[in-house]
């Protein structure tokens, strides 16, 4: 255990928070994600786990730490849910809200296709796998910056 540091944030996890750079982008998928496949692709080249948390609780230990870019115009993406991309399943609804806490103010996801979501992911610096069972628990998120005092 470290101060200050949300005790589901594991060595290898922040590791790669770390290692992240300015436009980087961290997969934060559910237990149905081909989450191996994908991550061997990714930068880090290998899956992190945050395993028995939820998807919105291992959203909310990573945004705890990792400042979500500014200058772009869909900085978080979920996976659409096949045949009603505007369908927003509860799993999306409560990260939406752990989100606008995190940034003090509404930032709205953007829907992804699940196959243009699965081919984005192989891009990702990291992948990070959650213990969520829900459907549609997949998002991405832009590393931003952190201005100097």
């Amino acid at each position: 255990m470290l101060k200050a540091i949300d005790p589901l944030l594991n060595a290898d996890v922040l590791y790669a928070l770390r290692a992240m750079g300015h436009g980087d982008e961290i997969v934060v998928c559910d237990v149905n994600f081909p989450a191996e496949s994908t991550a061997r692709m990714t930068t880090l080249g290998r899956l992190l786990r945050i395993d028995g948390a939820s998807g919105p609780r291992a959203i909310e230990a990573v945004l705890s730490l990792l400042p979500i870019d500014s200058f772009v115009p869909d900085p978080i993406l979920r996976m659409e849910v096949v045949d009603a991309p505007f369908e927003v399943p509860a799993v999306q609804a409560e990260v939406q809200r752990v989100i606008d806490a995190s940034q003090g103010q509404p930032l709205a996801m953007t829907g992804l296709e699940r196959f243009a979501f699965y081919e984005r992911a192989k891009n990702a610096f990291a992948v990070v796998q959650t213990g969520e069972r829900r459907f549609y628990g997949c998002f991405i998120l832009k590393k931003g910056v952190i201005p100097p005092d």
